[in-house]
C-alpha cells in the first residue's frame, strides 16, 4: 500500500508553489506594460542622481507600477552605474523593463509650440513666454533687439516670422525658435516672389508680405485667399483705398479683437485703410503659406469688394451697387 505524502511535503509543494505563483506576479508586474492614469508623462534624470532617486521620481510621476519593485529590479539587473541623465517622457503604456532600456539609452525629450497663421508678432512671443520647456532669453527684449540678434534690419518684427510647428529640446533658448520662424519666413517669402505673377505693384518682397498678411487676417477659407488678393490688387492698381477692417483694427492695438466703432474707423493712424492709400506701412500678422501664395499670384477677378457671408467664405461683389446689396444680405439681414 503506497505511503501517504507527508506533512512536510505537502507544506513543501504549497511553499513551492506560492513561490512559483509570486515569480509569476512578479514577471508579470515586470513584463507587463504599464498604463498611467494620465499620458504624457515627463521625468528628469539629473546627472550623478542616484538609483533610489530615481525610482521614487518615477513612482511619483505614476510612471511605474511600484517604485520599490523598479528599485530591486534595477539593482538586480545592474542597471544602477548604466542610468544616464535626460529628460524622459512616457506617451505609451511601457513596462519597468522598457523603463530600464531607455534611462541605460539616455533620452531628450522633444517639445513642440505650434504657431497658427493669422497670429501677431505679439501673440508669437507670449506663447513662447509661456512655455515652461523653454529657456526665455529674449524676455524684456524690444523688437528691434531680437531682430539684431538675429541679423535683421528694422524695429518692426511683425509678420517676420513664419506660423508653423517647432520642436526643441528642453532648455533650448526661445532665441532658436525665433531664429528658425524668421529664416523660414524668408525662405517661403523668398519662394514665393520668385513664383510671382508678372506685373503686380510691388516694390518689394516685404509689400508682397505686407498684402499677404491682409490676406490672412481677412478670411479664414482657404479657397477665397487669391481673390481676395485679386480685390487688393485691382485696389491698389486703380489707387483706391483697401478699406480692411484688420488693418485698422491694428492701428488701434496690435492686440484689439474689435469690433470697430465709428471713432476708430474715422481716426487716422498709419494702418488706417479707410483715411489712407495703399499698403498699410508693416504686416499686420504673421500669415501662411496660403496667403503667400495667393499675395504672389492672385486670382483673375475684375472684383474691387468683398463681403463676409457668415460661413467663413465670402461674396465678391465688381460694383457698388452690387455689394451694398450683399452687405445688406449677409450683415445686415436683408434682402
Amino acid at each position: 500500500m503506497p505511503k501517504k505524502p507527508s506533512a512536510s511535503r505537502h507544506r513543501l509543494r504549497a511553499f513551492v508553489l506560492l513561490a512559483l505563483v509570486a515569480v509569476a506576479v512578479l514577471a508579470c508586474l515586470i513584463v507587463a506594460p504599464y498604463r498611467p492614469a494620465q499620458l504624457p508623462v515627463t521625468v528628469e534624470v539629473a546627472p550623478n542622481q542616484s538609483l533610489s532617486t530615481v525610482a521614487a521620481s518615477l513612482d511619483r510621476a505614476g510612471a511605474v507600477r511600484s517604485g520599490t519593485l523598479f528599485l530591486l529590479l534595477a539593482k538586480v539587473s545592474g542597471a544602477a552605474s548604466e542610468i544616464k541623465a535626460g529628460d524622459y517622457r512616457m506617451i505609451k503604456p511601457l513596462s519597468m523593463l522598457d523603463w530600464l532600456a531607455k534611462l541605460r539609452k539616455g533620452e531628450k525629450s522633444e517639445y513642440v509650440v505650434t504657431i497658427p497663421e493669422g497670429f501677431t508678432f505679439g501673440q508669437f512671443r507670449a506663447m513662447l513666454q509661456q512655455h515652461p520647456a523653454l529657456r526665455h532669453d529674449t524676455a524684456g527684449w524690444s523688437e528691434k533687439r531680437i531682430l539684431q540678434k538675429l541679423g535683421a534690419d528694422g524695429s518692426h518684427a511683425e509678420g517676420l516670422f513664419f506660423p508653423d510647428t517647432y520642436y526643441f529640446l528642453k532648455g533650448a533658448s526661445d532665441l532658436d525658435v525665433l531664429k528658425r520662424a524668421y529664416d523660414k519666413m524668408q525662405s517661403e517669402l523668398e519662394r514665393s516672389w520668385q513664383i510671382r505673377a508678372g506685373d503686380l505693384p510691388y516694390q518689394s518682397p516685404y509689400e508682397m508680405l505686407i498684402l499677404a498678411s491682409l490676406v490672412e487676417k481677412e478670411t479664414g477659407h482657404v479657397e477665397d485667399r487669391p481673390q481676395i488678393a485679386g480685390v487688393f490688387i485691382n485696389r491698389l492698381r486703380i489707387g483706391m483705398r483697401l478699406q480692411t477692417d484688420p488693418a485698422v483694427m491694428y492701428g488701434v492695438s496690435p492686440d484689439f479683437r474689435g469690433p470697430l466703432n465709428r471713432r476708430q474707423l474715422r481716426a487716422d493712424t498709419p494702418y488706417n485703410t479707410y483715411t489712407r492709400a495703399g499698403l498699410p506701412p508693416t504686416p499686420i500678422a504673421l500669415p501662411g503659406r496660403a496667403a503667400l501664395e495667393a499675395a504672389a499670384n492672385p486670382g483673375a477677378t475684375k472684383a474691387l469688394y468683398f463681403v463676409a457671408r457668415g460661413d467663413g467664405s465670402s461674396h465678391f461683389s465688381e460694383t457698388l451697387d452690387e455689394h451694398n446689396s450683399a452687405v445688406h444680405e449677409y450683415i445686415l439681414g436683408k434682402k
